[in-house]
């Protein structure tokens, strides 16, 4: 079965990367943090995933935007500014020599605390800063034949439960979608919002195309996607009617395509959701189009922002 859009091809380079652990660089099998870490105790903390491309980090301004309105949002300090902690996402690198097709987990707690307990107060010290860079490229047939989807019962929450807009690391909502989804023989799950209209994946953004238009969800209840973004500008660049609305699962089985969005694998095609093919089960042509877009867009990100 396959892993989703997160999918990919083992690396032997990554048995040897070194990890960031609070700026000190650590061999993979030997990283550790604290099982009193505030991220191990409760989930509490953020996280980003980057791109390493031809020497450069696309889209890094947009995803640090996140990481730090997230973390204003916990009153979790970072205890670095954006250009120290761009330094040394770009010393990690240059300690694994690295140049291109890297993921990076870029992940940020609050910290170690003097007992096991949710109260913030109990940290003693500073955030604990974790980055991990991978040798990663999505799968080729990913990117060509997609992924399929399972509708699932677990809800993407209201903003005054826990707002899905924060990157944190509670995702236990997002993993019991995955879970219902693989169970029922899918690689990644949809959910609705809490009136039942389509919200997003467990992992990645979800849109349909019907006539010609391109459809996603208000996103109310998504996190605030980079790669969603970036698609949705680049459907205003280049003229595709592009709505953010409430749809229906219905106004989903009706469509000629969908496709998912996320930083790791893009663009991906959806062939199938719920027992029914999309487009065929191939990937149609807004899709095909929208990844030749996409593509260019990460070339010319990649050589306007922070570079090796």
């Amino acid at each position: 079965m396959s892993k989703g859009t997160h999918d990919y091809a083992s690396d032997s380079r990554n048995a040897d990367i070194k990890i960031s652990i609070n700026g000190e660089l650590i061999a993979r099998d030997e990283a550790r943090v604290s099982v009193f870490d505030s991220g191990f105790v409760l989930g509490d903390g953020i996280w980003e995933g980057l791109r390493l491309h031809d020497g450069g980090l696309p889209f890094l301004d947009q995803h640090l935007d996140r990481l730090f309105e997230g973390a204003r949002a916990l009153d979790l300090d970072i205890g670095m500014d954006r250009a120290q902690l761009t330094e040394r996402i770009l010393d990690t690198l240059r300690a694994n020599n690295m140049h291109s097709d890297v993921h990076i987990r870029l992940m940020v707690t609050r910290g170690v605390k003097a007992t096991p307990h949710q109260d913030p107060r109990f940290v003693i010290g500073g955030a604990t800063i974790v980055i991990v860079p991978e040798y990663k490229q999505p799968l080729p047939a990913t990117l060509d034949q997609g992924v399929r989807l399972f509708t699932v019962h677990v809800r993407r929450g209201r903003p005054d439960v826990q707002d899905p807009k924060l990157n944190s690391h509670s995702k236990l909502n997002c993993v019991t979608a995955c879970i219902q989804a693989t169970k029922a023989g899918y690689d990644e799950a949809l959910m609705l919002d809490p009136h039942g209209f389509v919200a997003t994946c467990n992992s990645t953004h979800f849109f349909i195309v019907r006539r010609g238009e391109v459809w996603t969800s208000t996103g109310d209840y998504c996190l605030g996607g980079i790669t969603r973004a970036n698609v949705i500008r680049l459907c205003r660049k280049h003229d595709i009617p592009i709505y953010e609305k409430n749809f229906s699962l219905t106004d989903v089985y009706g469509a000629e395509e969908a496709f998912v969005t996320g930083t790791f694998a893009g663009v991906v095609p959806v062939s199938e959701i719920d027992g029914r093919l999309m487009g065929g089960g191939r990937r149609g042509a807004m899709v095909e189009r929208l990844q030749r877009h996409y593509v260019d867009l990460v070339k010319s990100e990649t050589h306007a922002g922070a570079r090796l």
